[in-house]
């Protein structure tokens, strides 16, 4: 076992590095953290963003998670607690983050219950316009007058000029159908 003892020199020489020692610690201790300007400006910069993609109306717990940390890390600013400052708006920063991409993801889905109602409707309509297409047309109450044609008038029935058949001049035209579906 060994007993760590003082040296047998000068109590001066060791109290002089025992101060520096405690001044060294205490210097470490209060070294100046600079400010965290870049990591409050990222953290507002983040806030903003997830209140402009609607974080306060798809993601109000952690929008409002993100706001208290950076209130805090404005107050530890204030402080001169940089050091704090910086992780705590780093926290701010990440709840934002979250918070906006809550708010993108219920913005989406909104928009997709949306669309799915629209489509249930125009489905419902179609449905409706078909049934009304497809039904059986009602049976008319009295029977329909039936009328024979009218003859043809003489001068249509006339004789060609000439003898026999007459070749007619065929065209590119489709004859048309009359209203009783015949030819004309």
């Amino acid at each position: 076992m060994y007993i760590f003892s003082l040296p047998a020199g000068s109590p001066r020489r060791i109290r002089t590095a025992m101060a520096m020692a405690a001044l060294t610690l205490a210097l470490a201790g209060c070294a100046s953290v600079p400010p965290p300007n870049d990591s409050m400006n990222m953290a507002q910069s983040q806030l903003q963003m997830a209140r402009d993609a609607g974080a306060a109306d798809y993601a109000p717990v952690d929008l409002g998670f993100a706001q208290d940390k950076f209130q805090q890390a404005q107050t530890a600013m204030a402080e001169r607690k940089y050091a704090d400052a910086a992780s705590l708006a780093e926290e701010s920063r990440a709840d934002a983050e979250l918070a906006q991409a809550k708010a993108r993801l219920g913005a989406a889905r909104a928009q997709i219950q949306s669309k799915v109602q629209e489509n249930t409707r125009l489905r419902r309509e179609g449905e409706q316009l078909d049934q009304r297409d497809n039904a059986p047309a009602p049976a008319p109450s009295a029977p329909l007058p039936t009328q024979d044609m009218p003859a043809p008038a003489s001068t249509v029935l006339s004789a060609p000029a000439g003898a026999g058949f007459q070749t007619v001049p065929e065209t590119s035209q489709q004859p048309a159908s009359n209203a009783q579906g015949g030819q004309p």
